[in-house]
């Protein structure tokens, strides 16, 4: 990811998302503290992106997306972090809307919510990036079909007084293929074709 970021940095590479599926890991952001790491059971990485601790692991789809913010020929303004990061929750809420599950900003807390009833609500899917010389990199993390009980070694994303969820705990029998699908069919109605 280091060598894209640095070719998009020079002009030699072009934008790129990588979908992939880790082994069972934790990361930890820039805002990481120790009283956040619960139980180490899984390896351990400084991610070097922003946020708290982060769990990575089969069933779940990781987007890095490593983009350079200067061009002009997208749906989002230039050098205008905010706005990409609304665009990458909203890269997700698109494609979650496609497969039935309605996902939400919530004022104050990172990452994509959905609504339980009874006042509970879980996060689907988190977000953490950094950004170098205006290009983009890390992303987003959905939960498809993790095991949810890895969540538990870990405060994910800092935030102890909410859940996490998936699209199976959600019922949604969607398979990565169709997650894949998915995002990338909501990536061009996001941030345009350019």
């Amino acid at each position: 990811m280091a060598a894209r970021v640095a070719g998009l940095r020079a002009g030699t590479a072009c934008d790129l998302v990588w979908l992939v599926e880790h082994p069972p890991t934790y990361t930890s952001g820039t805002s990481a503290t120790p009283e956040g790491m619960l139980d180490p059971r899984f390896p351990v990485f400084a991610a070097g992106r922003g946020g708290q601790w982060t769990y990575h692991g089969p069933g779940q789809r990781t987007a890095y997306v490593m983009l350079d913010l200067t061009r002009e020929d997208r749906a989002i303004p230039p050098r205008d972090i905010r706005a990409y990061v609304h665009a990458l929750e909203g890269w997700v809420i698109t494609a979650l809307a496609s497969l039935g599950v309605t996902a939400e900003r919530r004022e104050g807390r990172i990452g994509l919510w959905v609504d339980r009833g009874g006042g509970r609500e879980d996060k689907v899917a988190a977000i953490g990036v950094r950004v170098t010389r205006w290009v983009a990199w890390h992303g987003v993390a959905v939960n498809l079909a993790p095991d949810l009980g890895h969540f538990s070694g870990i405060v994910p994303c800092g935030i102890s007084q909410h859940g996490v969820t998936s699209l199976a705990d959600l019922g949604i029998t969607a398979d990565m293929p169709a997650l894949d699908a998915a995002l990338r069919d909501a990536w061009g109605k996001v941030f345009g074709t350019g």
